[in-house]
């Protein structure tokens, strides 16, 4: 889900290593990047639209055609290295992963969530959107997450959890992904915003959904 450390969970693994091609660095909401490659994200988007759904109101059902197709393989020809690990981060492709397996069947996953309360704060402050639409959409994002989690045993990592903790889980991420984590410190405790802001009452089908990716994330982790 956006605003949930995607950006500093794909910084991290850039850093350590996977390619991720020519990416934002700045953004005024996002102090180190969001770690983007703009025409991943735009090719989401477009499959999301040919849909009848964007980023904030996700088609659910995809079908797509030639020239989503033929985009598709350009965007792999600019990302896809000669060798080495590569990668993109977008948090539409919990959404859009099909169109994606379609050309490239097997792929390694990481994701990473956060409390769904400091999601809607941020949302709210980025956005204008109401903490009800925010939480509305955390589910949303994240309920689809965790059925990928379940479905190919996907790492997740938290990122609103101690700094201790999180370079802790990160390093084990890293490893996991056969990734070098000798520099493991792209991550910096100020980069999450809106942790300690005024609590939100969350409502109990998002606290149930949360609880399951702690379960999740835990089971892994064992």
């Amino acid at each position: 889900m956006h605003r949930s450390g995607t950006s500093c969970l794909a910084g991290s693994l850039q850093q350590a290593g996977l390619h991720l091609g020519d990416v934002h660095t700045a953004n005024p909401f996002n102090r180190r990047g969001n770690r983007e490659h703009p025409r991943v994200m735009a090719l989401n988007d477009a499959v999301l639209a040919a849909n009848g759904g964007r980023w904030d109101n996700p088609a659910l059902a995809l079908h797509w055609g030639p020239a989503l197709r033929a985009e598709r393989a350009a965007v792999l020809e600019e990302l896809v290295p000669a060798q080495g690990p590569w990668g993109f981060k977008d948090p539409r492709t919990v959404f859009t992963l099909p169109f994606w397996q379609e050309a490239v069947p097997a792929w390694k996953f990481a994701g990473t969530y956060r409390h769904p309360a400091a999601v809607a704060r941020s949302l709210a402050h980025r956005n204008r959107f109401s903490h009800a639409r925010g939480l509305a959409l955390w589910r949303e994002y994240n309920q689809r997450l965790l059925t990928l989690a379940r479905r190919y045993a996907v790492p997740l990592i938290r990122f609103d959890q101690a700094p201790e903790a999180y370079r802790a889980d990160l390093v084990g991420l890293l490893q996991h992904l056969g990734l070098e984590p000798a520099a493991a410190d792209f991550f910096q405790p100020e980069l999450r915003n809106h942790d300690d802001a005024e609590p939100i009452a969350v409502d109990a089908a998002s606290m149930r959904v949360f609880a399951a990716l702690e379960e999740h994330g835990h089971a892994l982790g064992s």
